[in-house]
């Protein structure tokens, strides 16, 4: 299944592709695609929907984030070979994690907002992994069973933020709109090649980022062990796991995101986002 969370900012309702590629709303049988939906037993109710007599959506209705409610949203760094190497750091030796706070997270043709202050704003590709079974100290060779699907995620990052503001990662990667989530979330079972797939991204129709999961450092499963090792993992927290080079700040020369700029990014299998840079106000 491809779900998905459409309607106003804040007043978004659940609904599902169907066969057609038409969205449809699910409304009637769940109140957001959060928590209990996600784990085994939510999405099988909705597998056993019939589609075709769910109501329509217009096809151009806004799509908000996958995912309602995120409890936690973290983020791998530094885990493609190719990125490390032209950020000019080292190999990690365990994954770099680090949060993007949940007020950071938009629909993914939402408009992002460059904010005051800003003058290196960077553009990441992520394969976002959304749990549906809760879980602590969860061996690698279980980690799948808890994964109910992927979305795309754009990790916007502000590198002076990041790296000259004195703290951590945090402050360059969680302000508001830095994390697109979606257009849909597919559920795993529908991309059994997520191991391997191309994610690519692009500014103003120039390619920048075109890579594939594969040259990932750690798989997603390690990822899940790891990060269970030191916190609960719940249905609809969202694991954003690292990106391929191609990033503004390892161009030459640099090369950042300004106001007017139109950013568009996907995965394959998992759909495309697009968004307009604009200026905080």
């Amino acid at each position: 299944m491809k779900l998905l969370r459409f309607g106003e900012v804040g007043q978004e309702k659940p609904g599902v592709l169907d066969g057609e590629g038409r969205i449809r709303d699910l409304s009637a049988h769940i109140d957001d695609i959060a928590g209990e939906t996600l784990t085994a037993e939510g999405l099988a109710r909705l597998r056993a929907l019939d589609l075709s007599a769910l109501p329509l959506v217009d096809g151009d209705t806004r799509l908000g984030p996958c995912v309602g409610r995120i409890g936690k949203f973290v983020c791998i760094g530094l885990n493609y070979r190719d990125h490390a190497a032209e950020s000019g750091m080292a190999i990690p030796a365990e994954p770099v994690v680090f949060n993007k706070w949940t007020s950071a997270v938009c629909g993914p043709n939402d408009d992002v907002v460059q904010p005051r202050g800003s003058d290196r704003l960077d553009w990441e590709v992520e394969l976002g992994v959304v749990i549906g079974k809760a879980g602590s100290y969860i061996d690698e060779a279980d980690a799948l069973d808890h994964v109910a699907g992927y979305c795309v995620v754009h990790d916007v990052s502000e590198r002076s933020f990041q790296f000259d503001r004195g703290g951590t990662w945090d402050k360059g990667k969680g302000c508001d709109t830095f994390g697109p989530t979606g257009p849909w979330l597919v559920t795993a079972d529908e991309v059994p090649g997520i191991a391997a797939a191309r994610l690519w991204l692009e500014v103003d129709g120039e390619r920048h980022q075109d890579g594939t999961t594969a040259d990932m450092i750690f798989t997603v499963p390690q990822i899940i062990a790891h990060l269970s090792q030191f916190m609960s993992l719940q249905p609809g927290d969202v694991i954003s796991t690292g990106t391929p080079a191609g990033v503004g700040l390892g161009l030459k020369p640099p090369r950042f995101l300004q106001p007017g700029n139109e950013v568009r990014l996907g995965i394959e299998g998992l759909g495309e986002q697009r968004q307009r840079i604009v200026a905080a106000k």
